[in-house]
């Protein structure tokens, strides 16, 4: 069965049907071709799916699309203004808190729920609010320190 649903995605006006039992996720990646949202497990295990819906960090592989219906979502491709990074992306670039770069959105994502929750957090906070992302590729210390930093300059930059 199929329903029609409304929401913004990154700021814009989004009109689409999805099947009952769609997922979130694939809607963003495969109907909507926003493919910064990775599917890293099918089991809401690593988080390289989260992103925003209305302000809060989710894993967009456990939320049906209707349940989207009338939301604002935000994904990875929504974060920079032009060609200029959110700071948060800007500290993960400037202090390589990313390897292969697939569970950097997810990572992203997580990033900012945390700093609007903490403000700037210390590193045991960030490294408890990261239990549910996973990268395969790091020690997680530069995705930390990333966080710390991208934390920092967006409270220099309100």
């Amino acid at each position: 069965m199929a329903h029609k649903i409304q929401f913004n995605l990154n700021g814009k006006p989004i009109d689409i049907e999805v099947k009952s039992n769609q997922l979130l996720a694939s809607v963003l990646r495969d109907d909507l071709g926003f493919t910064g949202t990775h599917i890293g497990c099918d089991t809401s295990q690593c988080g390289a799916c989260n992103i925003q819906v209305n302000g809060e960090a989710i894993k967009s592989c456990t939320m049906l699309a209707v349940q989207a219906d009338g939301a604002d979502v935000l994904t990875i491709e929504g974060l920079a203004d032009g060609e200029n990074l959110h700071p948060m992306q800007e500290a993960f670039r400037e202090n390589h808190g990313l390897q292969c770069g697939f569970c950097t959105p997810g990572m992203i994502m997580t990033a900012l729920d945390i700093v609007k929750r903490h403000g700037v957090p210390d590193e045991d906070t960030i490294r408890r609010e990261l239990e549910g992302n996973f990268c395969r590729c790091t020690g997680y210390q530069n995705i930390v320190k990333s966080i710390g930093a991208g934390a920092r300059a967006m409270t220099e930059q309100k």
